[in-house]
């Protein structure tokens, strides 16, 4: 049927409205300072942006997107598995968050490699600081406080969005993808949007950086 949207392919349409919700969810989870609270909401934005990577599969080929597919599966699992842990708050609960943790960050650890070992050696050093980045949010994310998540999600979408800017035209290895740098802006703003909003606030000056 001939609409004003011509040729527009529906699974494309589909992954835009998926990446929209996506950022709502990221930037309200930035916003929570509850943690169970907080890998609920980013474990179901984690969930939506697994969908927009299934999506842009169907539009443009499947084979493109199954790594990121896998990242996201892996964002998804993470997230509401540390919900469940935090949510009961126990000490068996937490014993099997420290090992759990520890599994996923062998998990980012292999993955991580890989991609440096496969990557153009023009831009190696990106694909290892996006390694360590990535690292270091798996950690903050489990970490007391509500600082530690927000510092290292920070540096990890910044290194993100590196990756996604005229430096790598330089090298030969350009991606450019709207969404997806947009979903790692809404996790700047919001982080940023959290500071303001807290430090206007004279019962929330002295946020924890750690809490027992």
């Amino acid at each position: 049927m001939d609409t004003i949207f011509g040729n527009l392919n529906i699974w494309f349409v589909m992954a835009q409205v998926l990446g929209v919700i996506t950022i709502i969810f990221e930037f309200a989870s930035y916003q929570i300072k509850d943690k169970p609270k907080y890998f609920r909401t980013t474990g179901i934005g984690s969930f939506f942006w697994l969908t927009m990577f299934f999506s842009i599969g169907m539009a443009t080929g499947m084979a493109t997107q199954i790594s990121l597919m896998v990242a996201a599966s892996y964002s998804t699992v993470r997230n509401l598995v540390f919900w469940r842990i935090f949510s009961k708050n126990t000490p068996q609960s937490k014993e099997f968050g420290l090992n759990f943790l520890l599994v996923m960050i062998g998990v980012a650890l292999v993955a991580g490699t890989l991609a440096v070992i496969n990557s153009p050696p023009e831009v190696r050093w990106l694909h290892i600081l996006g390694m360590i980045a990535a690292l270091s949010f798996v950690i903050g994310q489990y970490l007391p406080g509500v600082h530690y998540v927000r510092i290292t999600v920070t540096i990890y979408a910044i290194v993100v969005l590196v990756t996604q800017t005229p430096v790598n035209i330089l090298y030969g290895d350009f991606r450019w993808n709207i969404m997806g740098m947009a979903i790692e802006a809404a996790k700047i703003i919001s982080v940023i949007v959290f500071y303001v909003r807290y430090s206007k606030n004279p019962k929330q000056s002295s946020l924890q950086f750690a809490k027992p």
